[in-house]
């Protein structure tokens, strides 16, 4: 199986650290004025936000972050990776559309429901199917399928809090959090196996010779 170059350990444990380092930071230039149970990441981007600057550079090296760490997981199954890849593009749109200040706006809720989707998706796209000791541990099925459905059900948890005027913020950071943390695991995953000798043949015994038909 193919190895992950290290440095992909730095892009995927920056992405969630700068991720929630950014809507940390915004947070704070907005004051009181701003409650993070309740509102959303997409307020903070808005334009004429006090943090919009450091609320949309956060989300843009989210997305360099998702590329990187896409084009360096070779291990994992291609689909997987487009999807990855295919979030870490649709960090970059969501700056390009962002929010409005007031009110919502459905160029940036389509953008955004389509890369939460992909990111939800890409553990289970990711999979290798044989599943074996030789694949790392976050690249089997099992893992892979209940990441997927950790963030669906994040995801869902979202859309109810948002319908009624809930934590929609916590449910949001909660699974954007797990979707940011998810390749990190992977790479790891894959530098250990790495690590990890592969298991020796039984030798034969001296003098011993294979029987013949």
């Amino acid at each position: 199986m193919r190895c992950v170059p290290r440095w992909a350990l730095l892009s995927s444990g920056c992405a969630p650290v700068l991720f929630v380092a950014g809507w940390t930071g915004a947070a704070s230039f907005e004051g009181s004025a701003y409650d993070p149970l309740s509102q959303t990441i997409s307020v903070l981007a808005a334009p004429g936000s006090p943090g919009y600057w450091l609320m949309t550079g956060s989300l843009l090296a989210l997305g360099v972050c998702h590329l990187l760490s896409a084009w360096a997981l070779r291990p994992a199954a291609t689909p997987g990776r487009l999807a990855l890849g295919g979030g870490g593009l649709a960090a970059f749109v969501v700056v390009v559309l962002p929010a409005p200040s007031s009110g919502g706006s459905l160029r940036h809720g389509s953008v955004a429901v389509i890369g939460f989707t992909l990111l939800a998706l890409w553990p289970v796209l990711a999979a290798r199917g044989g599943g074996g000791t030789g694949t790392p541990w976050a690249l089997r099925p099992r893992p892979a399928f209940a990441a997927t459905a950790v963030m669906a059900a994040g995801g869902l948890w979202f859309v109810v809090e948002t319908q009624r005027h809930g934590a929609a913020g916590l449910a949001e950071r909660v699974t954007t959090f797990a979707q940011s943390v998810w390749p990190l695991v992977v790479v790891t995953s894959c530098l250990a196996r790495a690590r990890t000798p592969p298991p020796r043949r039984a030798e034969r015994p001296a003098g011993q010779t294979r029987s013949r038909p």
